[in-house]
């Protein structure tokens, strides 16, 4: 008889639910940037080997996979979580705030973390009664376009899978609640730069040469524009400058200036479009003017689109683990995830885990600095997770 997800996660969370929360805290406190996470990757196999499994590095240095259980010609299962922290400042006045300046778990991965170590080392203790594999799956770089999904890829540990599942934290959901959609859940996220130059020159004669600034201003603003009216505006386009810079002295026009953003959309279509397009845009924008433009376009993730029948069964498994009202409807975002690249490979699905904290009405976003979370959102998660991996194991 397979096991029972509800007394099996219960069982372990009570014996070591407040350990699993010192580790999301160590995570948090000690944050590693994309393809640096070497004491959190260090940290995942000590855990990992006192359970009694092998769990193997990452041919780039971190992330690493672990499979438990083993069943010839069963099903292998993928419980997936992202490692690396952000380049931000922590901003939290808690024991648990980050020790690492500049560096902080601003997007939840210290959650997603532990709460895939937590469902491991509970699905661990019977792994002899599985019907297939469970791979835990740590992956490293998810910040970094197109991310370390790849690395995992490129290794091989996506052949033969049946089904990849995820939790990414959501602070607008309570803790309890779980969002699903069908289709696509996230955008497809890319990054852009775009430099130009000329040959400078004193700002009293722009006419003899090029007015390098104005010539920025007017990609900066007019390839958001020109995009929005080539591009079917349901593919959602949104074009977004994070850096400017050009010049140095007000009355000299710089030789050179650069322009820093991403380009996210809903629609994988439009997705394969953009790269020819925006540097047809630039080129055109920047023609009267006489500068020259040199685009550097990174391609970084496509949408996550969650299959329909990994969707539904992930939906059942939480409602078997939290209730009825636990699985709850949810949008597709701008935000990008590099778990789209498994499911160009294997069917899964990507969810939403509720970490609101409590009594905040409007919590800290994603990304910002504030950021935190309830921390009665991991025995949740874990509880989820291990239903998931049992239902997909039996399905």
């Amino acid at each position: 008889m397979a096991p029972r997800p509800g007394p099996l996660a219960d069982s372990w969370l009570a014996e070591h639910g407040d350990d699993l929360v010192a580790v999301r805290r160590d995570l948090h406190a000690h944050p590693e940037l994309a393809h640096a996470e070497h004491r959190t990757t260090a940290l995942l196999v000590d855990r990992l080997s006192r359970a009694g499994l092998s769990p193997k590095v990452l041919a780039v240095g971190t992330g690493l996979v672990c499979d438990i259980g083993g069943v010839s010609g069963g099903p292998i299962v993928v419980l997936r979580a992202d490692i690396d922290a952000l380049p931000m400042q922590d901003d939290k006045l808690v024991p648990y705030r980050s020790t690492v300046s500049g560096v902080c778990h601003a997007c939840g991965h210290d959650v997603h973390t532990a709460a895939v170590l937590g469902a491991g080392l509970a699905l661990a203790t019977v792994a002899g009664e599985l019907g297939g594999t469970v791979r835990l799956v740590f992956q490293p770089a998810e910040e970094q376009m197109p991310g370390g999904a790849l690395d995992v890829i490129r290794e091989g540990w996506i052949q033969g899978v049946s089904a990849a599942f995820g939790l990414h934290c959501d602070p607008t959901l309570e803790v309890g609640r779980v969002g699903l959609k069908t289709g696509p859940i996230t955008a497809a996220a890319d990054s852009l730069e775009i430099t130009l130059t000329g040959p400078g020159g004193h700002t009293a004669r722009p006419h003899n040469t090029v007015d390098l600034i104005h010539a920025l201003a007017t990609v900066a603003t007019g390839l958001p524009d020109a995009l929005s009216r080539l591009v079917d505006p349901r593919a959602g386009l949104c074009l977004v400058w994070g850096h400017v810079s050009a010049g140095v002295a007000s009355n000299a026009i710089p030789r050179s200036g650069t322009l820093k953003g991403t380009l996210r959309m809903l629609d994988k279509e439009a997705w394969h479009d953009a790269p020819l397009m925006v540097r047809r845009l630039v080129d055109q924008l920047v023609l009267p003017f006489g500068a020259m433009a040199e685009v550097s376009y990174l391609r970084g993730v496509p949408p996550v689109v969650n299959d329909a029948s990994a969707t539904a069964l992930f939906s059942a498994a939480v409602r078997g683990a939290l209730g009825p009202s636990a699985a709850v409807p949810t949008i597709q975002s701008l935000g990008g995830e590099d778990f789209a690249w498994y499911l160009d490979h294997v069917p899964g699905s990507l969810a939403r885990l509720g970490v609101k904290p409590p009594g905040r009405e409007h919590p800290y976003d994603l990304h910002q600095p504030g950021f935190d979370v309830d921390e009665a959102a991991l025995p949740v998660a874990v509880r989820v997770l291990v239903a998931v991996a049992l239902a997909a194991l039996s399905a």
